[in-house]
């Protein structure tokens, strides 16, 4: 079994167990097979629009006082990063002979991205939204409607991703034998870390290629936002040997204070503790009883309680260097960015612009832009 140090495993009901070596062995399987690959790489980039540009932001430098590169993945089909991983994973479905894929969606890339893929390869889709999430998106609940897919609301606890999550599990456990569970993170257990990664890491393999084309070198750091780490885990994993500064900007709310009930942040990284969370061991936000602490962002795609267990090794090996930033300070990037570039950003994204600012990242720097900020231009105007 796949474990990052003492992260990682497979905590999941002895029902999933058969479901989960299924998924393992259909991965190693399928994941160097020509044809598998082949039909791959035809939808990234015929129908997701791969490669992404490596975009030079010459106002944003200027404003910065340093060289900034925005890989922007806000150009990928569906307006993130998240169908790098939909598509592959429901082109594994379709090879296992699932009919059916589910997923969790909290910002509704994942679950818009989902629903492109279920569409585009004839899979029923549902999605599984928690229902605070639902009124922040509205556009995305409308678009997953639009592509198809049937979008479950979640009421429970906080109404957000952690719960969504709760609710596909559920799903999965009732409905094995027919239904692939599309994991939008590298959260999970084992082998969906490792899976997402993979599909992921086409941001990093392109942006390697990319800057070297443009600069004759690397950066000296790569940045990008954090929440279960998805779209920080793609772009790092193909310079975790190189001498590059990896910066992972999680939420940090009001100062990362926590509650009994609620954490005023969604800093896993930052001020997490071990603990088991949706299957795997890895960091999360948690009471001293252990008990789930809700989480909170401005940005619904960072609004989850844990993060990816790779992620949180990488962290405390010191090869990723964990930060936080505000609502506050996000938002204000998402005014810079917008007026200096003519690009609106996530939110998520957001946060990884506003860390750009600090001097510790160097003087050559590329920001994962990991989505577009359409998703969040109500819930910005709302603030007004």
């Amino acid at each position: 079994m796949k474990k990052f140090g003492r992260y990682g495993g497979q905590f999941a009901p002895e029902v999933l167990m058969p479901a989960l070596e299924e998924l393992a062995g259909a991965y190693e399987q399928h994941k160097n097979d020509a044809k598998f690959v082949a039909e791959l790489r035809h939808y990234l980039e015929d129908f997701g629009g791969r490669p992404t540009p490596l975009y030079h932001a010459k106002r944003l430098s200027k404003h910065l006082n340093k060289k900034v590169y925005l890989k922007r993945e806000d150009l990928v089909h569906g307006g993130a990063h998240k169908l790098n991983n939909t598509i592959g994973q429901a082109l594994l479905a379709k090879y296992m002979g699932k009919e059916r894929i589910i997923a969790e969606t909290g910002a509704g890339q994942h679950g818009t991205a989902t629903a492109m893929a279920g569409a585009v390869l004839g899979l029923k889709t549902v999605v599984y939204m928690g229902t605070k999430d639902m009124e922040r998106q509205k556009m995305n609940v409308f678009r997953m409607k639009l592509l198809g897919a049937e979008v479950i609301p979640v009421s429970s606890g906080s109404q957000t991703l952690k719960d969504a999550i709760n609710e596909a599990l559920r799903d999965w456990v009732a409905n094995v034998g027919d239904t692939y569970y599309l994991i939008g993170s590298i959260v999970g257990p084992h082998p969906y870390p490792t899976i997402v990664r993979d599909f992921q890491t086409v941001i990093g393999q392109e942006t390697r290629e990319q800057i070297l084309g443009k600069e004759g070198r690397l950066p000296d750091s790569i940045v990008a936002c954090a929440g279960g780490g998805s779209n920080a885990m793609g772009i790092f994993y193909p310079f975790l040997n190189d001498d590059v500064d990896l910066f992972a900007v999680e939420a940090g709310g009001e100062g990362l204070k926590k509650t009994e009930k609620v954490a005023y942040h969604s800093a896993s990284l930052c001020a997490g503790e071990e603990g088991v969370l949706h299957g795997a061991r890895t960091k999360i936000l948690q009471n001293e009883y252990g008990q789930i602490l809700e989480s909170h962002s401005i940005a619904p795609g960072l609004d989850y309680s844990g993060v990816g267990p790779e992620l949180a090794r990488l962290v405390d090996t010191g090869r990723v260097k964990a930060r936080n930033i505000s609502d506050e300070d996000a938002l204000d990037a998402f005014h810079v960015l917008s007026r200096l570039e003519g690009i609106v950003p996530a939110l998520e994204s957001a946060h990884a612009i506003a860390y750009t600012q600090k001097d510790d990242v160097g003087d050559l720097v590329v920001i994962n832009l990991s989505g577009r900020g359409d998703k969040d231009v109500e819930t910005v105007a709302g603030l007004k």
